[in-house]
């Protein structure tokens, strides 16, 4: 979906002119503040455009890493493509280029009457806003056998990028030729749908290099997953991956259906046959699943997922573990002048995605400057595309539009475009995609944080 000139213009001008009039702050003959937890993707975006939008706004990030690691695209660190360091992003243009304040410490209290937060330093900070994009918790011990503190030494999740994703790199590394390596996917929610298919996608194309007779096996508690068919194609093609049954139809007439006594590289165990983890035997490194024990010499497991700790904290996440809120402004259901972006919120058709924090945080930062000034707020639109690869050199990508509905409160996909790349999609095609992905890590990252 592209915009024409006139279209992009008239959405610049929209930003200008909100940047354009003095707000009125509630608090009279005060400067108004915008306060937001959490410097991921959501938190950073908040606080650059609503700067760019308002330079009238004091705005001040809170965040307990000086640094900030990112998910998209971390895989890549354990192939060896991109280093620990390649993740790694500074605050310094939000910081120099944008003025917004940046206090690296961490969140222990929050007083929503009288509208302030405590930090462990020991400071309080007042807001007339406040933004909270505290990402994910990784549910370690739903898994039996499981926990943290497995996964910081042996059997590693690194969803959350950082010595984990730098283990994870190393066992590969260290895995015996002919051994056998375990992807667990985490069931719905969860961050970055196609990122639970990429990662062993791209250690199947390690292998093929550095351990040809290496085993890639996929344990699933889905049937079905974001990207499944162009994935599974590209799976086909590059490991002799066996698509099964159901996911043929529409297929390219070339694709090659193997027997399953002679699988490819890569497997993949769904629901249906079994797939979903029961239970995990560390010591001798098994994953017991409905369908039987998968032994294995390395295991990465993507565990169930909520809301960020601070969020459950602070009194803004529901029974199931995720933020409810008015999906016109993200502002809490739980708390008034909360907003709640990214990750841990509900927000329907939209995926937990980097891209759909982004968006979101573009129209949380419209919705507080007119809120602010004492306009209306006008009704949003987000889009987000996940991009993924089946190999270095194979692209693939989910794309999408979304609308409010504002009477049902619900965020529906809109648009009758084909939201993958074509089954039938040209090499060319194919290899472009990739070079987007690449492409699209740098530019995201700059319109985020620089």
């Amino acid at each position: 979906m592209s915009l024409s000139r006139r279209e992009f213009l008239g959405l610049l001008g929209a930003t200008a002119l909100a940047g354009a009039f003095p707000i009125r702050s509630a608090f009279a003959g005060a400067q108004p503040h915008v306060v937001i937890i959490g410097g991921g993707v959501g938190g950073a975006t908040t606080a650059k455009y609503l700067r760019l939008m308002d330079a009238n706004l004091k705005v001040t990030v809170i965040e307990k890493n000086p640094i900030y690691i990112r998910p998209y695209g971390s895989t890549e660190v354990l192939t060896g493509h991109i280093g620990m360091d390649d993740l790694h992003v500074t605050y310094d243009a939000l910081k120099s280029k944008y003025g917004v304040n940046v206090i690296i410490d961490e969140v222990t209290g929050f007083d929503p009457d009288k509208r302030n937060v405590s930090l462990k330093g020991g400071r309080k900070v007042s807001y007339d806003k406040l933004v909270v994009s505290p990402g994910i918790e990784l549910l370690y011990d739903k898994i039996p056998g499981y926990s943290f503190e497995v996964a910081e030494s042996k059997i590693t999740s690194g969803w959350i990028p950082g010595k984990q994703t730098a283990l994870l790199g190393e066992q590969l590394k260290a895995m015996p030729q002919g051994g056998t390596f375990l992807m667990v996917a985490p069931p719905a929610p969860y961050r970055c749908p196609p990122g639970p298919y990429e990662r062993p996608a791209l250690v199947a194309e390690w292998c093929q290099k550095h351990n040809p007779t290496a085993k890639v096996i996929i344990g699933d508690p889905k049937d079905e997953f974001v990207t499944d068919q162009t994935m599974m194609l590209g799976w086909n093609r590059l490991y002799g991956f066996n698509i099964p049954q159901k996911f043929r139809k529409d297929m390219p007439a070339s694709v090659e259906i193997k027997q399953h006594s002679n699988p490819g590289i890569l497997s993949w165990i769904p629901k249906a046959d079994g797939g979903t983890p029961v239970s995990l035997d560390v010591e001798k490194m098994t994953l017991k699943t409905e369908g039987g024990d998968i032994k294995a010499d390395v295991i990465n497991i993507v565990p169930p997922m909520r809301a960020g700790k601070i969020a459950t904290a602070m009194g803004l996440t529901d029974e199931k573990g995720w933020c409810p809120n008015n999906r016109k402004t993200f502002e809490s259901s739980l708390h008034p002048h909360v907003h709640v972006i990214g990750d841990a919120c509900h927000a329907d058709a939209m995926p937990k995605s980097g891209f759909s924090a982004n968006t979101q945080a573009k129209s949380v930062a419209r919705a507080i400057v007119e809120a602010l000034a004492g306009r209306e707020i006008p009704t949003p639109s987000w889009e987000n595309t996940c991009y993924a690869l089946a190999g270095s050199d194979y692209g693939l990508f989910v794309a999408d539009v979304f609308e409010l509905a504002e009477a049902e409160n619900k965020i529906k996909r809109v648009g009758k475009f084909s939201r993958y790349l074509k089954l039938d999609a040209t090499p060319a095609q194919i290899r472009m995609g990739a070079v987007y992905q690449q492409a699209w890590l740098k530019s995201f990252t700059e319109d985020c944080f620089a």
